[in-house]
């Protein structure tokens, strides 16, 4: 690779980094909540109601921004950051959020009875105003990065997050600590007035809702900078673009969130919400893969935009799909082999759900895979290739969760979450070879994850060890594989030299 080459891979590495470091000091914070959540709230019932609409949320965030933030991406590039671009496509979602809004805030009762919580439209409100919030930030968060703005993206997302632990902490730790308590002081009387019974794990909304109202409010300037008329030949122009893109996400948010969604419609009552408490708990210790390809994603998406036109561009994407996969194998590697310390970021109740976390992480690096592969579609401007790649992918989710689900519970949703992925990136590749063959090396891109899979079978006999030997042995392996890696990688540079 080219020097140019290689000084480019450094820059998004280092974007990554930056985007990377927020998300992870966000994430991880957040992540923080699972144990407050799990051991106030010991009933997973309680939780399920939160895996359950967070998965609502997932979809109508996509429905909400419908391929936006991406075309705002390629008409900005196509157009040298043409003013009227931004200003198009924020006006666009400013008025779809709005209707939004009007309509879930007159229709939350009717809609909290449909979701089985008729003592609690309010769930319904929080939520709508949360999600409608989160809209409304999407492009001028586009636009930061698009600006590569990095710094301030990731001061406003971990802001964002700051004050949303701050809620939950205000709410469910000390407002319910001081509730229930007969020992609080005097001088902190004041607390117990924040924790009402009848909200209970209604707070973690409320929280939320703070939290995007005051992100909604730090971003005012970027708001202020649309000065641009926006364009209506422009915007129909972006929506076709984006439309296909819609399907895709949408159809991409089923396969994320279906399962959580079925589990509480395919089991029987007196067992769903445990059982989508105990899946959607088990599911956030897989989150140091997702933090990953988030923050990838954040910096992968508009440097590929901008690469595409280099003579060694498609090298280069197959040179930052090798690390990728690399990076995303050692984590899985990582969480598995501290699995014993890991899993009291749960409560005891929570706990027997932990067979579905490898299967998870495994899930999501084959959905890193396929975000890493959709750029040749994205970049031939063929987006529908993206819908239906995602349309397949639903299809073969609800399939499975509809057989699986019924029979082997939350591991059912789990099986068929990986299935799906796996199958969506051999297709994008076997589509994008086609289309816009790019040299990815697939006997790397199958044997890093396969070793790590094949190193955390030879843990699975140790368990019995005594804590400390154990854990020195898990992360010996987890050393080896890194050893492994350094001397592959060193061997075949040695070779292209």
């Amino acid at each position: 690779m080219s020097a140019t080459g290689a000084g480019l891979l450094g820059k998004l590495v280092g974007q990554t980094a930056i985007y990377g470091l927020s998300t992870v000091v966000g994430r991880l914070l957040n992540y923080l909540l699972v144990p407050l959540y799990t051991y106030q709230f010991t009933d997973p019932a309680d939780f399920g109601v939160v895996t359950e609409f967070y998965a609502y949320a997932s979809l109508l965030n996509v429905v909400l921004t419908y391929g936006m933030e991406t075309a705002f991406f390629n008409f900005s590039a196509k157009r040298g950051r043409n003013p009227a671009v931004y200003s198009t496509a924020l006006l666009s979602l400013g008025i779809s959020s709005a209707l939004f809004l009007a309509f879930l805030t007159l229709n939350a009762q009717p809609l909290a009875d449909a979701l089985r919580y008729p003592e609690h439209p309010q769930y319904v409100l929080w939520m709508a105003w949360v999600i409608g919030l989160d809209a409304l930030t999407a492009i001028p968060f586009a636009r930061l990065r698009e600006q590569q703005r990095a710094g301030r993206f990731a001061l406003l997302k971990t802001l964002n997050i700051l004050v949303n632990i701050g809620g939950n902490l205000l709410f469910l730790g000390l407002g319910k600590w001081a509730f229930e308590s007969d020992t609080v002081p005097a001088w902190l009387g004041w607390a117990a007035t924040l924790y009402d019974p009848q909200i209970g794990i209604g707070y973690v909304f409320i929280a939320n809702l703070v939290a995007s109202a005051v992100t909604l409010l730090l971003l005012a300037p970027e708001f202020l900078q649309a000065r641009a008329r926006p364009e209506l030949a422009l915007w129909r122009q972006m929506l076709v673009y984006a439309l296909p893109l819609l399907l895709a996400g949408l159809a991409g948010m089923v396969n994320e969130t279906m399962d959580r969604i079925l589990l509480k419609h395919l089991l029987p009552a007196q067992v769903a919400m445990q059982q989508l408490g105990i899946y959607g708990a088990c599911y956030k210790i897989s989150i140091l893969m997702s933090i990953f390809i988030q923050a990838f994603r954040y910096a992968a998406e508009p440097f590929f935009f901008a690469q595409y036109r280099q003579a060694d561009a498609r090298v280069l994407y197959a040179l930052v799909m090798r690390w990728f996969v690399i990076a995303c194998s050692f984590i899985f590697l990582a969480v598995m082999a501290n699995i014993a310390w890991v899993q009291y970021f749960v409560g005891a109740s929570y706990r027997e759900g932990l067979a579905v976390v490898p299967i998870l992480l495994l899930a999501n690096l084959c959905l890193g895979v396929f975000f890493n592969l959709s750029i040749w579609y994205k970049l031939t401007e063929q987006t529908r290739f993206g819908t239906y790649l995602a349309l397949w992918g639903a299809a073969l989710t609800l399939v499975l969760n509809f057989w699986w689900i019924p029979r082997l519970g939350y591991m059912g949703a789990a099986w068929a979450t990986l299935i799906c992925y796996a199958s969506m990136a051999l297709l994008s590749y076997l589509l994008g070879q086609k289309h816009f063959p790019v040299p990815y090396d697939l006997g790397r891109l199958l044997g890093y994850p396969l070793l790590a899979v094949l190193l955390y079978a030879c843990l699975l006999p140790i368990e019995g060890l005594a804590t400390v030997p154990e854990l020195a042995l898990r992360n010996g392996v987890l050393a080896a594989f890194l050893g492994m890696v350094f001397l592959l990688e060193r061997k075949r540079r040695r070779s292209n030299a």
